[in-house]
Order: structure tokens, then sequence, then C-alpha cells
């Protein structure tokens, strides 16, 4: 019995360093077991389940949302540029970009492999201008191309199941991976919540999330104010839903403070077309 232990903990040792991925914006070698495709894949029916039964709102009547969409297509156009500009654009294969607000009294926002992302109405009230706001998508979106998530769901295929397949899991235990999918990702959950990311994870997320905002023209110093708010938010008897997966304490805001210099330095350059800058 102990050999077997011993066998199968080896095999998993294997499966993790052969699984082991050098991901083109971090630089940082990182577990994954998963296809980008077949994420993507997964996410994409994931994502339309939840705009079914959550309540999205347009743009074309609602200035809220508008705004929102205005901050989504200048970041994505600020991040193909860099991509392009770096001869990454390969990072960016099967990227669908879509962006909605829905009617959700949350302090959320995220952002899913293959560039599908969702604001909650209740978080405008913390970010309140185009800039924080920015810097709240810049996050997630980054979250989703640094594959933070893929990162994750295979740390759990190697954990629950040995590290086999997405698809061998899949089609064995097709109920235990859709809940490892939920967990990790953490849309429209209803068996659990979304796992926290780690702090190298967080760490890598507020720094190209704050330098991709600078790109689009956005003013990476709200940054600061923001999670603040969100600091402040947290020390009441029921924080955010946001905090729970992106914890907001004073070693985030020394962090983002000690590299702000260098990010406006280098990639801020206001282009003036914010559409307003207060919403409350």
């Amino acid at each position: 019995m102990k050999k077997q232990i011993k066998l199968l903990a080896g095999m998993s040792v294997l499966v993790a360093f052969s699984s082991c991925t050098r991901n083109a914006i971090t630089g940082r070698s990182q577990l994954n077991l998963v296809p980008e495709s077949e994420v993507q894949s997964m996410a994409f029916s994931q994502y339309k389940e939840f705009l079914s039964t959550n309540k999205v709102i347009s743009p074309a009547s609602n200035r809220d949302a508008e705004m929102v969409k205005h901050v989504g297509n200048r970041l994505i156009s600020a991040i193909t540029n860099y991509y392009t500009e770096k001869g990454m654009s390969n990072e960016l294969s099967g990227y669908n970009w879509e962006i909605n607000l829905v009617n959700d009294k949350q302090v959320n926002a995220w952002c899913m492999p293959g560039g599908k992302i969702v604001v909650y109405s209740g978080l405008l009230a913390y970010t309140r201008n185009e800039d924080a706001l920015a810097i709240v998508m810049g996050h997630e979106i980054t979250h989703a191309l640094a594959k933070h998530g893929n990162e994750r769901m295979s740390q759990g295929l190697l954990q629950q199941m040995g590290g086999v397949a997405l698809s061998v899991a899949t089609a064995n235990k097709p109920a235990e991976t859709q809940s490892l999918f939920q967990t990790a990702y953490g849309v429209g959950t209803n068996v659990g919540i979304m796992l926290p990311f780690s702090r190298k994870n967080e760490f890598e997320a507020d720094k190209f999330g704050l330098m991709f905002a600078a790109l689009a023209g956005y003013n990476p110093r709200e940054a600061i104010p923001f999670w603040k708010r969100m600091a402040d938010a947290g020390s009441g008897n029921k924080p955010p839903e946001f905090l729970s997966t992106h914890p907001s304490d004073e070693a985030r805001i020394e962090r983002l403070q000690a590299m702000m210099d260098e990010t406006v330095k280098n990639y801020y350059h206001p282009s003036g077309k914010t559409m307003s800058k207060n919403w409350y």
C-alpha cells in the first residue's frame, strides 16, 4: 500500500513538472495541465449561462453600462497594441472580447479566459470614476491573461484527480470537473465560493493591471484611493464579496505605491478621452 502511495505521489510530481509552462507576460513558470482552448470553451459555456440568469444592463439605455464598455474597450485596445508590439499577438488567440455590466449589488468584477468581462453594478459606488474602474478591470483582465484561473484549476486536477487530462476528467467525473472550474473561476457559482488568488497571482494582477490602465490613458494613481475605500469597506461586519478573493490590506497599498512612480513615468500618457470623471 505504501509503495502504491509513493508511486502515485511520484507520478503526480512528474506530471506537475512536465506540465509547467512559462507565461508570456509574467515570465513565470506555472502549472498548466489544461490547454487554453479547452479552458476558453468551458469559459464561453459558463459565461453564456451566467448572462442568461443575470440581468445585463444595456449600454444603449444606461450611462453606467456605456461607461463600463467605454473603459473596457480602451483597455482592450491598449492590451492588443502592447501584445502586438511585444510580438505576442498569438497569446490572444481565441480571445473574443465582451464587456457587460450586470444589475447586482455585489461589489465584484471578473474576466474569464477568452476575454469575457463582467462588472457588477455594486462595484461602481466604490470605483467612483473611470480611472479607478480601469484599475479594477485591468487587474481582472490580467488574471485571465496570466492564466491564473488555469493555474488554480490545474492545481485542483493534480490534487483531486491525480493530474489527469481535462478531457478524461470531464468524461469520467463531469460533476467534479464542473465544480473545479466554478471554484477556480467563480462565475455563477451556486456550489461554493471562488478560491482566493495567491499573493504571487495578486502581485502580478496589480502590476500589469496598473500598467494596462496607464497604457489606456487612465491615471494609475487612482489605485491608491480605490483600495483604501475597499479596505474601509472590508473593515465592517459584511465586507464586499470582491475582498474574499482580492485581499485589500496595507501591504497591497504599499506595494502599489512602490511601483507607482515607475508606472506613471513609463506608461501613463493621458488621452483626455474619458466620458465623465465622476459618477457619484
